[in-house]
């Protein structure tokens, strides 16, 4: 395998101010010119948005330098995956038709170099959280959707964005604490699935906290972090996976 395989989440463009947004959307610009230097794919796992809703005929303004550098890696030929996160998970057909970029809503298995890989954004899964995951079934629901598209993109979006931020600023402190894998839903989501069928690597985003740990049957679970405080990514080569911190 000669190129590798990059894995980033957790964006969260748009927040918290449109300086800071910029900013970040910049130097993940920055991150994605390095990457194509050597890259064979590049899987996005998530919560790139802090918000996303595509209307019929809108979608939200700005992030345009991140889109063309998405749009000018697919040109090159460097493929590009991106996973729905539970603050952009109301994207549609946009990016697939006007990027080349599909979209994926639920986790994957795929397979490297021989080695197994299980990946995705990692909202709602394992133990606990069950307010979220009732709320996930509401907002996947098409008819929510449709009738959420009826609201003026004034209006519907300053809903969307405000309750976005809210809903962050209320996990913020946890975010970054640890206390311990048995406490990690996600780690326990992957001991499960470890349990079923033995993969080699588990890769999320969403938990926001760059973490690797080993899974007590073998195999790794990985978290991505994100990019407001960590600036954190993984990379596979072909024989080893790495979590790595863009400067």
């Amino acid at each position: 395998m000669s190129k590798k395989i990059y894995f980033a989440s957790d964006f969260h463009l748009g927040t918290p101010s449109y300086e800071e947004s910029l900013k970040r959307e910049k130097k993940i610009c920055r991150w994605l010119d390095m990457a194509a230097e050597d890259a064979e794919h590049i899987y996005l796992l998530g919560d790139i948005f802090d918000f996303w809703f595509e209307y019929r005929f809108a979608i939200p303004k700005g992030f345009l330098r991140f889109q063309g550098k998405l749009s000018e890696l697919v040109d090159k030929g460097i493929k590009i995956t991106l996973f729905t996160g539970n603050h952009d998970m109301w994207m549609f057909d946009y990016f697939e038709k006007e990027l080349g970029v599909p979209i994926i809503r639920e986790p994957i298995d795929i397979e490297l170099n021989g080695k197994k890989f299980h990946i995705g954004h990692g909202d709602g899964l394992g133990p606990g959280d069950n307010t979220y995951k009732f709320l996930k079934k509401v907002f996947a629901n098409k008819a929510c959707q449709w009738l959420f598209g009826f609201l003026h993109p004034t209006i519907g979006m300053g809903i969307a964005q405000n309750w976005s931020k809210h809903s962050r600023a209320a996990g913020a402190e946890k975010e970054h604490e640890f206390h311990g894998k048995e406490n990690e839903w996600l780690w326990q989501y992957c001991q499960e699935k470890q349990a079923e069928e033995y993969r080699d690597y588990y890769i999320f985003g969403h938990r926001h906290l760059p973490l690797e740990l080993d899974l007590d049957n073998g195999g790794k679970y990985i978290n991505t972090g994100e990019w407001l405080s960590y600036d954190t990514y993984a990379t596979f080569d072909g024989e080893k996976l790495e979590l790595l911190t863009f400067k």
